[in-house]
């Protein structure tokens, strides 16, 4: 194997290990799940590609055949890594859903129009909007 490619292989070896180190650095340290989702599903699949392209090429060289199967390893990484991301933040975010009881009440005694019970017997009328035409408008300078 040249001396060329042993330092590409090299080289693309601590790449991988870096970003593969800043991705488990950021899922330690970061606060909240969504922050610490980010940093692997990015970073790692960076790292886990560098190592994959470093993996393929020293084999190339060694035996003159391109390996394959970090190939299809990188195709099923790259298509899964996105995926999983979504549907673990879609859970999250749905699990915070199910956790707030709680709705925030209308002001002045209204009722929003999407909790707001109807009369099944009353017409369907539009409700009347109340202009604050008296008050002043506020500057923010």
């Amino acid at each position: 194997m040249a001396w060329i490619g042993e330092v590409l292989v090299s080289a693309l070896i601590l790449i991988g290990a870096f970003f593969l180190f800043v991705g488990s650095f950021g899922l330690v340290k970061l606060p909240d799940i969504m922050r610490r989702l980010h940093a692997p599903t990015k970073a790692t699949t960076l790292g886990i590609g560098s190592l994959l392209i470093a993996s393929m090429l020293y084999f190339a060289l060694l035996n003159g055949v391109p390996s394959l199967h970090e190939l299809m390893i990188a195709v099923f990484l790259f298509l899964t890594a996105p995926i999983t991301a979504h549907m673990i933040a879609k859970a999250h975010l749905l699990r915070n859903r199910a956790l707030q009881r709680s709705v925030l009440q209308p002001p002045d005694g209204q009722s929003w129009a999407t909790l707001a019970r109807r009369n099944e017997n009353a017409r369907a009328t539009p409700t009347p909007r109340i202009s604050n035409e008296t008050e002043e408008p506020t500057s923010s300078l």
